[in-house]
């Protein structure tokens, strides 16, 4: 056996290739897990600057039934801490605190919107009872998670009586996973309404995973270390499991058929498994199949044309500021974690065909109609605002707050601002609106107590994290995607064409977030482990 030889390798030290690793170096298998960063997590991940600490990636996890247990089953200790949502339009705040607020949810909208009540009331009734199916769906901890052949306690008084109330929700579900846009049209006339209701979405959303959020809401943890330390803890117990890690390592090529991945140096490592848990369409674009049957490879070559075909969905802009002012000014006004639109006027067609017009024109538009289009995109988005902070002080300097403000936005855009050297400006330009926005409509003293700021684009989530168009929950919901997306197609998402390669993470299964993808990666391990 070569020196350089391992039962599992797996590529992406994300979440979901964490999940993975311990799994399989809990197998007692020898594992290596291979990251390009310097540090292991990819979107779920904090950092520090200036004596400051924020989230680089999520702000808040979901449980899910997923993440707790995952962390039970492997003997993972983690301390974690709700973490209380506010929702805002303009001066009008509303502190989420448990499934009543709904209903107060439903007044705020109708404070805005009063010749819509009677659509607003038809509107939080669809939720209440998306609300309802998302109690079903993750009434039990993960099963996946659970040693069934022992745990009979589980199986009898949870499980069994939980399973056929769970296949009747999977049927309710199937029937609303039309995009969230098209579905709020048949129920909402008022455009701003809509807008204000789904803009915070990645675009054309499935309905049930977009207006879920009101559970999502109620479900936030927060790991009381900050987010990065599930990545963390995770990495801990990989090593500690027996697992081998390398980071600060780029895969150049996958050799299918010799079972050998190669790095940027070429060093060679063999395998007998292999689980892809990075961006998908690099893997379909560096692998060399040669060698295997017709058979296998005729299935691979139409994964990898139908894959190469589609795009990752939407991406964020993120800026971090450092202001002189103490947490307790910010929460007067808002909790730790916000989802708040400054107007209630909506997008509109801003974000849609107002944007495509603008980047298929990009060679005759000049910087006046570009800033323009940014005047009103600025005021009219709906911004999700983290202070981390008012999560765990310890992570600002005394009499000082970090804010995140965060919003959607398309990969494209700044693509094409870096082709025509104006990234740096606009990115100055943006920061400078959004701070105003902010600064008059919600936080008055953000202005004149700001510090220091500083961004991350799509294009830095690109070079980062290696995601396609700088996704961040995989393939976009504009266009079919070309992986399963139906709950009870979970376990099918994580197999290739390859009979030893398996897939895990975001761009498995659609649509994916945090619990998704520790759930692939952990399915993923299990048929390593199997074999």
């Amino acid at each position: 056996m070569q020196k350089n030889h391992y039962n599992t390798i797996i590529v992406g030290g994300g979440i979901a290739g964490l999940t993975a690793a311990a799994y399989v170096a809990r197998d007692n298998k020898q594992v290596l897990l291979i990251e390009k960063n310097k540090e292991c997590g990819g979107l779920v991940n904090s950092f520090k600057h200036k004596g400051f600490q924020f989230e680089a990636g999520v702000r808040a996890l979901e449980d899910a039934g997923i993440i707790i247990p995952m962390l039970q089953d492997l003997g993972i200790e983690l301390e974690f801490k709700k973490s209380p949502v506010t929702v805002g339009i303009g001066k009008d705040v509303l502190h989420i605190k448990d499934k009543n607020s709904l209903n107060d949810y439903g007044s705020l909208l109708k404070k805005h919107y009063p010749e819509s009540e009677d659509e607003i009331d038809e509107i939080i009734k669809i939720i209440r009872k998306i609300m309802k199916h998302m109690d079903v769906l993750y009434g039990v901890a993960n099963p996946f998670f659970k040693y069934l052949k022992k745990d009979f306690k589980f199986i009898f008084t949870e499980l069994l009586p939980w399973l056929p109330k769970f296949a009747f929700t999977i049927g309710k579900i199937n029937k609303i996973n039309m995009p969230v846009e098209d579905y709020l049209e048949t129920v909402i006339s008022n455009q701003s309404l809509r807008d204000i209701i789904s803009q915070h979405f990645f675009r054309q959303t499935p309905t049930f995973f977009a207006l879920s959020y009101f559970s999502l809401y109620l479900d936030y943890q927060y790991p009381v270390k900050g987010v990065g330390s599930l990545a963390d803890a995770v990495y801990e117990k990989v090593l500690d499991l027996g697992g081998e890690v390398k980071t600060e390592t780029i895969i150049t090529q996958v050799n299918a058929s010799e079972q050998w991945v190669k790095d940027e140096q070429n060093n060679i490592y063999y395998y007998d498994n292999l689980i892809w848990a990075a961006d998908l369409k690099y893997f379909y674009s560096n692998t060399d199949i040669k060698g295997l049957s017709a058979d296998i490879q005729s299935k691979f070559n139409a994964e990898k044309t139908q894959m190469l075909s589609k795009r990752g969905g939407d991406s964020v802009y993120s800026l971090f500021i450092e202001v002189d002012e103490p947490l307790e000014s910010f929460e007067k006004i808002t909790s730790g974690h916000f989802f708040y639109s400054p107007s209630s006027k909506g997008l509109g067609t801003l974000h849609t065909s107002d944007l495509t017009q603008l980047i298929q024109n990009w060679d005759n538009i000049s910087k006046k109609e570009l800033y323009d289009w940014l005047d009103k995109f600025t005021e009219l988005n709906t911004y999700e605002i983290s202070i981390p902070g008012l999560k765990n002080a310890d992570f600002v300097p005394q009499g000082k707050t970090g804010i995140i403000i965060s919003f959607l936005t398309d990969y494209d855009l700044f693509q094409k601002l870096k082709e025509k050297n104006w990234y740096e400006e606009f990115r100055k330009e943006l920061e400078a609106r959004i701070v105003n926005v902010i600064t008059n409509s919600i936080y008055p003293m953000l202005k004149e107590k700001l510090m220091d700021s500083f961004s991350f684009t799509p294009l830095s989530i690109h070079n980062r994290v290696g995601s396609s168009e700088g996704a961040i929950v995989g393939w976009s919901f504009q266009e079919s995607v070309p992986v399963p997306n139906k709950i009870q197609d979970t376990q099918k998402s994580v197999v290739s064409s390859i009979p030893n390669i398996f897939k895990a993470g975001q761009w498995t299964y659609s649509p994916a977030g945090v619990p998704m993808s520790i759930l692939t990666g952990k399915l993923a391990a299990d048929k390593v482990c199997k074999l």
